[in-house]
């Protein structure tokens, strides 16, 4: 079903704030933060967020990462650079880890080859974790905290690399968890559930794709938007998937693409993890 009727051009970053109980988006191509009741329009690139507090995100940027006052609109100058001297360069998918940490992922502007890499913030400190990554992609954390998954969408596939328990800094080398080539799917944003299953959004596949843990594919729900873009659980007891969605490179009768569909009692989201600065 369709949750919201804007049409965005590349539809990303969504996040029920537990909190609030309300649901923000982004559309990159319009520099936009939409909620169901308002919408943000910026002079730079926005792509991801997480929540800080009841009133603020943490939104990130072509340059780097900012504070935002939902209340009063107000995006507070870059505290964190990321890439703030490279114009090849924007934010893409992103989200908070369980340790208060956020991944963010780059890309080109023009998915220049190799040209983004994806980082991690933590307690005041910014550290490259993968470089020469086309399109970043699908960050996202099993519940036991044990791992991490991430993608390059050119590749067709989603890595996982085990995380130290007690800070959440990557151990060891990445491993190809699923390879999605034989099936010829690209891998966009995802999440993981409460009960371990990663859900995909499939970029020019009209769906959303849930894998267990051993990446088994165990359930597929189709939406109304052909690049289906990023998953977010959200809604009373968080059995609801939202997914955003975009009209990028599709001519002619747009129908719903873009907007922002929601289906209802999927399964048990976790709760989006709380930036900790």
């Amino acid at each position: 079903m369709i949750f919201d009727e804007r049409a965005c051009g590349l539809g990303e970053g969504p996040l029920w704030h537990p909190l609030r109980g309300e649901f923000f988006w982004f559309d990159i191509n319009a520099r936009t933060l939409h909620s169901k009741a308002k919408s943000w329009a910026f002079d730079l690139s926005v792509s991801a967020e997480g929540w800080i507090d009841e009133n603020t995100l943490l939104i990130a940027s072509e340059i780097g990462l900012h504070r935002f006052d939902i209340p009063s609109g107000v995006l507070d100058d870059t505290f964190v650079h990321i890439e703030t001297d490279n114009p090849t360069t924007r934010s893409n998918d992103g989200r908070a880890d369980p340790w208060g940490g956020f991944w963010i992922g780059t890309m080109g502007f023009q998915a220049q080859t190799n040209a983004g890499a994806i980082y991690r913030y933590y307690k005041g400190e910014l550290r490259k974790l993968v470089s020469d990554v086309t399109i970043s992609n699908a960050i996202c954390f099993t519940p036991d905290r044990g791992f991490a998954h991430y993608t390059d969408t050119v590749t067709k596939q989603i890595m996982r690399v085990s995380l130290d328990p007690a800070t959440g800094w990557p151990e060891g080398d990445a491993k190809v968890w699923l390879d999605l080539n034989d099936a010829n799917l690209s891998p966009d944003g995802a999440v993981v559930d409460a009960g371990g299953t990663l859900w995909v959004a499939l970029w020019g596949a009209g769906c959303v794709n849930g894998y267990a843990a051993d990446g088994t594919l165990i359930a597929s729900h189709k939406v109304d938007g052909l690049h289906s873009t990023c998953p977010a659980f959200g809604g009373d007891g968080l059995n609801d998937m939202f997914i955003t969605s975009a009209t990028d490179g599709i001519a002619g009768e747009l129908n719903n693409n873009g907007k922002t569909f929601r289906l209802p009692n999927i399964g048990k989201g976790q709760q989006e993890h709380q930036v900790i600065l």
